[in-house]
């Protein structure tokens, strides 16, 4: 442990800077709040550069901090409150390295199950998808250019430590990535509410056997339709009851928990 910072101190100045995405792009940092996102961060402490913790974050994450192999600096309330995007901030932050992975790496050795997604808007919804996908055995999740950010504080605290778990793809030309899957022998399947094949019959016809990209759009626009029409095919998910339609999280959920029923 250190003297105490606050938000005045060279550390804290810069760490602040990575709240914003322009920041973290500049650095090739980006800041990891919670208790959850620290573990998973450390586990890969080559990783981490360091963590900040208040005086009562130190004590009830005495057994997590005590094993850290890289410097924990204490900071005062104030300071972490200058770190964090949420009303009531945790105490405890790391500050890690941005994990992109080029989009041809994936594309030279696709997984069985990936995601991409096409102008998200909601870095919660972000999150979100990096969880579900995380949950369901996938591999990869590709944000196209013009997606949230997957490195902003909503999106990481909604991925609850999955994103260090995955490949990360970010501001790639899906134009060109999804006939690159193709090319690999992979499947495109487009979340389409008004595609021509229903998920049951994929599953049930064997177009989930993977490898197997699942494409999201816009929460409000959906895929855009330039896109669409790369896809193996346009996939619905059939509703029995009355809704107009699913959020975007539910329905990612339901084809990636779908998928990975399929290939088990």
């Amino acid at each position: 442990m250190s003297e105490l910072l606050t938000e005045r101190s060279a550390r804290i100045v810069a760490a602040r800077k990575l709240v914003r995405r322009a920041g973290r792009d500049a650095a090739g940092l980006f800041l990891a709040e919670g208790r959850q996102a620290v573990v998973e961060a450390l586990a890969d402490p080559d990783g981490v550069s360091e963590v900040f913790a208040t005086e009562a974050a130190a004590t009830a994450h005495r057994d997590l901090l005590a094993g850290a192999s890289v410097p924990v600096r204490l900071v005062t309330e104030k300071a972490a409150a200058g770190l964090s995007e949420t009303v009531t901030p945790q105490g405890l932050v790391a500050v890690c390295a941005l994990r992109d992975v080029p989009a041809d790496d994936v594309l030279a050795a696709p997984p069985a199950l990936a995601v991409a997604l096409a102008e998200l808007a909601d870095p919660g919804n972000a999150g979100t998808v990096l969880r579900t996908a995380d949950a369901c055995g996938g591999g990869a999740v590709v944000f196209g250019a013009g997606s949230a950010d997957p490195y902003g504080g909503k999106a990481v605290r909604s991925s609850a430590g999955s994103l260090f778990h995955l490949d990360v793809v970010r501001g790639a030309p899906l134009e060109e990535f999804l006939p690159g899957w193709q090319d690999a022998g992979g499947t495109v399947l487009a979340a389409d509410g008004g595609g021509e094949v229903a998920l049951d019959e994929a599953a049930a016809d064997g177009r989930l056997a993977g490898p197997v990209l699942w494409l999201f759009g816009n929460e409000a626009r959906g895929v855009p339709a330039e896109l669409a029409a790369l896809a193996d095919a346009r996939v619905r998910i059939p509703m029995r009851g009355r809704a107009e339609s699913l959020n975007l999280a539910a329905a990612a959920a339901i084809c990636l928990y779908t998928t990975q029923l399929a290939q088990r």
